[in-house]
This record gives C-alpha cells, sequence and structure tokens, in this order.
C-alpha cells in the first residue's frame, strides 16, 4: 500500500466528513424552508421569501456540483431553466420570478434530492468518514490502554459494535480497525464518488428536459436566423439605397461634367477648368462615400488587426473619453467578430446619443469559451431593452451566434450593457 494510497483515503475521509455534515444540515434547513416559504404562498409572504430560499438551495446544490467534478471527476450538469430578460421589477416581478421558479422542473427535483441526500447520502459520506484511517487509528489507540480510564471514569466506550470494558474488547477493536483501514483504502474515494453520482442521479437535467431545452433552443435560433435573414435584406437595401443616391449618383454627375469639358476644353478652358475641378471634388467625396460604405459593411481594421483594435479605433472617434481593456489570446472567427463589433459600435453610439455620460469603459475578454464584452458608462441610466434604445436590434444580432445580451442600468446611473457569445479562438 503505497503513500499515495493512504493519502487519498485520507482526504476521501475528510471529504465524506464534510460531506455528511453538509448533507444533513443543509438537507434539513432547506428543507424545511422550502415546504414552509411554499405553504406561505397562499398568505402572500411566500411570495417575496420562496425566490429567496429557492436561490438559496440552488447554490447549495450547485456547490454540490462543483465538488464532484473537482473532488471525483463527476459532471452534473446545471438544469435551471434561464430568466427572461426583461423581468418585471418590484411585487409584480417578485411574483413573476417566484411563479418562474415553482414551473421549472429542476426545483422539485432539487427537493427530491435533499430527501435523498439528507438519507442515503448522508449514510454513504460518513461511510466514508468512518473507513478513512483516522477512525481505525483510533481503534489501536484504545488498545494501548487509553479504554481503560475511559471505562473506569464510568463511560462505556463503544468502537463500531464493540462494547470496550476490557483489554481484550480493546484488541478486538484494534483489529476490527485494521479491518476497516484496509477496507477504507480500497473504498473511501470510491464512497465520496458513489454520493456524487447519487447526486447526479437526482439533480442532473433529465432526458425530458434535455429535450425540452433543445426544442427551445431550436425556436430560438430558428427565430434568431429569421431576424438574421430581415436584417441581410435591410442592410442590402441600404446599401443599394446609399450606392444609388450617393456615389452613382456622384459619379454620374461626373461623367456629365467630362462629357461638357470634352466640348469645352478648346471653345472655353477657363470653364472647362473650372469644371475638371469640380469633377475632382465630385470624384473624391464618391471615394470617401465608398470608403465610408465599405467600413460599414466590415471595417478594413477589423479585418487586419482584430476586434480589439476596431474597437479602439471606434472608441477614438467618439466625442467621449472612452478606456478599452482588451485581453483576446487570438481571434475569433470573422462573423462572430463582425457580430461584437457592430453590437459594441451601436451600444457606444447609443451611449453618446442618450447617455449623457463623460466616461466609458469597455472591457472585451476571452473565458470559458465565451466572447465576454461589458461595456460600462457614467450616464443617467434608464437603459431598457426593448424600448427603442437599439439594444433590442444587438440582442437579435448575438442572439444569431446563441449570445446573450443583458442590460444593468438604474435611473441615475450607471449603465453596464454585457455580452457573451459563444466561440473559441484561433
Amino acid at each position: 500500500m503505497g503513500k499515495s494510497r493512504v493519502g487519498r483515503a485520507v482526504v476521501a475521509g475528510v471529504r465524506g466528513l464534510q460531506l455528511s455534515i453538509v448533507s444533513l444540515a443543509g438537507g434539513i434547513i432547506y428543507f424545511v424552508l422550502s415546504v414552509l416559504s411554499i405553504c406561505f404562498i397562499l398568505l402572500g409572504i411566500g411570495i417575496f421569501t420562496t425566490p429567496v430560499v429557492l436561490t438559496g438551495l440552488r447554490k447549495h446544490a450547485n456547490l454540490r456540483r462543483v465538488q464532484a467534478g473537482e473532488w471525483s471527476g463527476v459532471h452534473i450538469p446545471i438544469p435551471y431553466r434561464p430568466f427572461p430578460p426583461n423581468m418585471k421589477t418590484g411585487v409584480r416581478g417578485q411574483a413573476q420570478r417566484c411563479s418562474l421558479m415553482l414551473k421549472d422542473p429542476a426545483t422539485w427535483r432539487d427537493l427530491q434530492w435533499l430527501l435523498a441526500d439528507m438519507t442515503a447520502g448522508y449514510v454513504i459520506a460518513l461511510l466514508a468518514a468512518l473507513l478513512a484511517p483516522l477512525y481505525p487509528v483510533y481503534g489501536w489507540v484504545l488498545a494501548l490502554g487509553v479504554w481503560k480510564p475511559i471505562h473506569e471514569a464510568g463511560g462505556g466506550e463503544w468502537y463500531g459494535f464493540i462494547h470496550v470494558q476490557s483489554q481484550t474488547d480493546a484488541n478486538y477493536a484494534a483489529l476490527l480497525g485494521t479491518v476497516l483501514l484496509v477496507v477504507g483504502l480500497f473504498t473511501a474515494p470510491a464512497l465520496v464518488r458513489a454520493h456524487f453520482l447519487l447526486a447526479r442521479g437526482m439533480i442532473a437535467p433529465t432526458a425530458a428536459m434535455r429535450e425540452r431545452e433543445l426544442a427551445l433552443r431550436v425556436d430560438h435560433l430558428t427565430e434568431t436566423r429569421h431576424d438574421a435573414v430581415d436584417t441581410s435584406a435591410a442592410e442590402l437595401r441600404r446599401i443599394e439605397r446609399d450606392l444609388h443616391d450617393g456615389a452613382q449618383a456622384r459619379l454620374v454627375a461626373m461623367g456629365m461634367d467630362l462629357g461638357t469639358i470634352e466640348a469645352l476644353i478648346e471653345k472655353n478652358p477657363a470653364k472647362a477648368k473650372e469644371m475638371i475641378a469640380r469633377a475632382r471634388q465630385n470624384s473624391g467625396e464618391a471615394l470617401t462615400e465608398l470608403r465610408d460604405l465599405v467600413r460599414g459593411i466590415h471595417p478594413p481594421v477589423l479585418a487586419e488587426r482584430g476586434l480589439g483594435d476596431a474597437v479602439k479605433a471606434v472608441a477614438l472617434r467618439l466625442p467621449v473619453d472612452i478606456e478599452v481593456d482588451v485581453e483576446l489570446p487570438g481571434r475569433a472567427e470573422a462573423p462572430v467578430e463582425a457580430a461584437a463589433y457592430f453590437a459594441v459600435s451601436e451600444v457606444l453610439t447609443n451611449v453618446v446619443k442618450h447617455a449623457a455620460a463623460d466616461r466609458v469603459w469597455v472591457d472585451v475578454h476571452h473565458a470559458e469559451g465565451m466572447l465576454r464584452i461589458a461595456v460600462t458608462d457614467n450616464g443617467k441610466g434608464g437603459a431598457r431593452v426593448g424600448t427603442g434604445s437599439g439594444l433590442s436590434g444587438i440582442e437579435r444580432r448575438l442572439g444569431t451566434f446563441d449570445g446573450v445580451l443583458a442590460v444593468s442600468s438604474p435611473v441615475g446611473g450607471p449603465t453596464m450593457v454585457t455580452m457573451e457569445i459563444p466561440c473559441e479562438l484561433s
């Protein structure tokens, strides 16, 4: 038996002891509070207490999920349904939150898990603690004479199922401790893993929940795809209109001027020279409009230098003090970069137009497979998705890539707009 096996058994025993305490105490506390709070909904009090208690229960379950992955390599997915982005506030918001949490099947599975965790889960974790080297060693300690002062003091010491009242009983306790030590070295880590496997069977998403989540995801992607098609069509119409009314009109006028110049160049050189200067001005303006149009389709700096520098270039053009912090070890795919770039541009434009802010902070980084962008300003606040601020369009743009938008903007500020897009960097 190597030191590594003994070490793993000791660690498993300590973890088993911790899990047994948390399973019993946490299970009783959260189960009782949850049941009472749900019953109090009839009195009106539960509308306010139930979301708080169930949020605590979810944190309790999520901690067990984290421990399962870190301690035993058991992955337990999180099954909770996300809240809608436009949650109500005040009493109506509390009622909506309470209703959504109670309608979530994962909530009731958590309550069932509490019952299993404080019974079977507690026993399994306690066995892991008892079979760890610490408790078997106590059997040897009793055999070394510690049993005698305990017995003389009137204490009836029990070791497992052995009532230690003599040296012979203490020797049996040492023998039992040896057996427990051998068994624990091989089974204590497995028992801790069994505890987490029991939890996974109770609080992991069921097949029906996964199917429903997949159906919702398909519906969401279908909706965002339609939005993307509509947006693309509108963008094409805008490009066509800009070309027709802008650069094309200037080029037609320049062609007509060149025809007139050809006729006047010998008869009226001065007039021809004046028209040449105007044609040169029209060509420059047409070129500027074409560059602006191309920048609106896909900015060259984005294609050449990536999202970070493109966002910094946008910040430099705006009349607000903007601090940009970029931490990207690589580049995302071009469509993702474009979506993120135009989303940030739209948010910054909204800040300039509506927020009355003089400082803006932009943070762009990538972590855990997500491109995360946060835009914070010290303006007047009050921004909401769906209030004509352009945030709804940003949400649809991000939704095409299964991204999400979150807005925190209390009246008086500050405002934080957070965007997340799942992607990998090259």
